[in-house]
């Protein structure tokens, strides 16, 4: 013979395994896949990451940022400022422009 006890926890665990399998099953065609890959670490991660700035906002902001820190050396008659600015701006340019044209030739992969 089957022991009380022991009956009413069969049935207690076949009743949540019907109730939590039937959730599972709903959850799983609401939900997609889940994926196991980092998020922007891989190329295909990169590959659907749209860049969001273009080329020539990124070069204008570093236009105005510059201009601006070049014009108060200017009117605080600081030379050696300005010649640092002026240095400083031509790198800053360069090193965008190349990693512009990294993310141009990534985008276009």
């Amino acid at each position: 013979m089957i022991d009380p006890l022991n009956s009413r926890r069969l049935l207690l665990g076949a009743a949540k395994k019907y109730f939590l399998d039937a959730i599972e099953s709903s959850d799983a065609k609401r939900r997609p896949p889940a994926v196991d890959e980092a998020p922007r670490l891989t190329p295909r991660a990169i590959e659907r990451t749209r860049m969001s700035r273009s080329r020539d906002r990124i070069l204008a902001n570093l236009d105005d940022m510059y201009r601006e820190a070049f014009e108060r050396a200017k009117v605080s008659g600081d030379d050696s400022q300005m010649a640092s600015l002026d240095f400083a701006y031509r790198r800053e340019q360069l090193y965008f422009e190349i990693l512009l044209d990294v993310r141009d030739a990534i985008e276009r992969r």
